[in-house]
């Protein structure tokens, strides 16, 4: 651990305390989905596919609105040693469920069901590879292949009008080592003081807040911090997001 001449610390990766991972998308990467996108987080690499249905669920059925939902999953092999998989477990485990919830919501946030109508769009997210922050990656990842097949969509003339109202990523943020840092990988993450999350929308508005304390409750302050590094130093996602859409 190495502090510089600004305070500012010198991660494991090499990074500072303001300074994400290389993340790369590449869109369109499964070709039998209506919309899919590989991103990358550094080390942490995500399979988004979005699904459409001609139909919705029951509780939505003659409602006049579509539905977006997720399903979220860690390859046996993603992490050093290998999991098994849930399927053979029988049933998902409660973080499964909480991050696949934590998906569909956000995305449900900046879409208008109206004018998606009675139909369902499914965004799985398959972790290939894992080193932190797999749920901001799902997160950010699932809006590109959500708009990849909102694309394709309107392109056969199933939509005339783009429901999609905003775009979103997520990123992680925590302190480590009493510093503020953003965007953790694993070796942060597993041994941070606070860890949170964030989901937030191409204009600055909140979409969900994720943060608890590791060791000992964190002051306001602190949570205001994570904050604002999170807002400030993000915005570089949000184009390469659209710069991955526009490739489709």
């Amino acid at each position: 651990m190495e502090v510089t001449s600004k305070g500012k610390l010198i991660r494991p990766s090499g990074r500072k305390n303001d300074e994400m991972r290389e993340i790369q998308f590449c869109s369109n990467y499964i070709g039998n989905a209506e919309g899919s996108c590989l991103v990358k987080f550094g080390d942490t690499h995500v399979l988004c596919t979005a699904s459409v249905e001609e139909k919705v669920p029951i509780f939505m059925k003659n409602s006049g609105k579509g539905w977006v939902t997720s399903e979220y999953g860690m390859l046996p092999r993603s992490t050093h040693t290998r999991t098994s998989r849930e399927a053979s477990r029988g049933k998902q485990s409660g973080r499964t469920l909480e991050i696949q919830r934590l998906i569909g919501r956000s995305l449900r946030s900046i879409i208008d069901l109206k004018l998606l109508g009675e139909r369902q769009i499914i965004i799985d997210c398959d972790v290939i590879q894992a080193d932190g922050g797999t749920r901001t990656a799902s997160i950010t990842g699932g809006w590109v292949a959500l708009a990849c097949a909102i694309n394709r969509l309107i392109y056969t003339n199933k939509l005339k009008t783009n429901p999609i109202i905003n775009q979103i990523c997520a990123v992680s943020c925590g302190i480590w080592r009493g510093f503020p840092i953003l965007d953790l990988d694993y070796s942060e993450d597993s041994t941070a003081e606070v860890d949170s999350n964030f989901v937030f929308t191409l204009d600055g508005k909140l979409v969900e807040i994720q943060a608890s304390s590791e060791a000992d409750p964190f002051e306001r302050k602190k949570m205001d911090v994570l904050l604002d590094l999170a807002l400030e130093r993000t915005k570089g996602l949000f184009e390469k997001q659209m710069k991955a859409v526009n490739e489709t």
